[in-house]
């Protein structure tokens, strides 16, 4: 009986470890890892420190909510961005879409993640009462953009913000337009239909 190959174990480590990134199957964290080993060590102790300095240095930002390496982002802290107009989104990756699409220059709130019941994922688990405080406190702000996905989690997200957000009246609550199609999420709409989304956003209406 021939002997199993075993892979030694830093290897397997290594390899498991990129396949929790999304869209990175086993096979495909393999092929990385083999790669990177063989061919590109100091591509793997770039990798190495980008990941130990990533974990040691970024923090979020204690205004949008985003990874910054300052309490707050460059973002948040620029003088030229319209102050008035406050746009939340899923994750980093929809506020990054926003601004390589140069559609907006507003700030953000970055909601690091949605609504998602089934997963135990509420309101406070995603500290929307932190949201709640700066749409309250800060007086510059005059409209709230909801930017959630088009998927079912997305609208619910939306549409409980609606709800929360609308008690104060000098705020306007408004919705990214339905040019974007259903189910469709931000980070992979191209920027032509992000900026008629934008463009043609509609006043959110409540149910009473």
């Amino acid at each position: 009986m021939k002997n199993k190959f075993v892979e030694p174990d830093y290897l397997v480590d290594l390899v498991q470890a990129l396949n929790r990134l999304p869209g990175i199957g086993l096979k495909s964290a393999r092929r990385m890892v083999y790669h990177l080993l063989q061919y590109d060590i100091e591509g793997l102790e770039i990798l190495s420190k980008a990941l130990i300095n990533a974990n040691k240095n970024l923090i979020r930002c204690i205004k949008c909510n985003s990874f910054s390496c300052q309490q707050i982002c460059q973002i948040c802290s620029n003088p030229d961005r319209d102050n008035t107009i406050l746009c939340i989104v899923e994750t980093p990756s929809d506020m990054n879409v926003l601004e390589s699409s140069k559609i907006f220059n507003g700030l953000y709130y970055v909601l690091m993640g949605k609504l998602s019941p089934l997963d135990g994922i509420g309101p406070k688990e995603l500290n929307f009462e932190h949201l709640i405080e700066r749409a309250n406190t800060d007086k510059n702000i005059l409209e709230v953009i909801i930017a959630t996905n088009f998927t079912a989690e997305g609208e619910t997200t939306a549409h409980y913000l609606s709800d929360i957000l609308s008690i104060n009246k000098n705020i306007q609550i408004s919705r990214l337009s339905r040019g974007i199609p259903s189910g469709s999420e931000i980070e992979y709409i191209d920027s032509n239909s992000l900026a008629w989304a934008f463009i043609e956003r509609k006043k959110t209406k409540i149910s009473k």
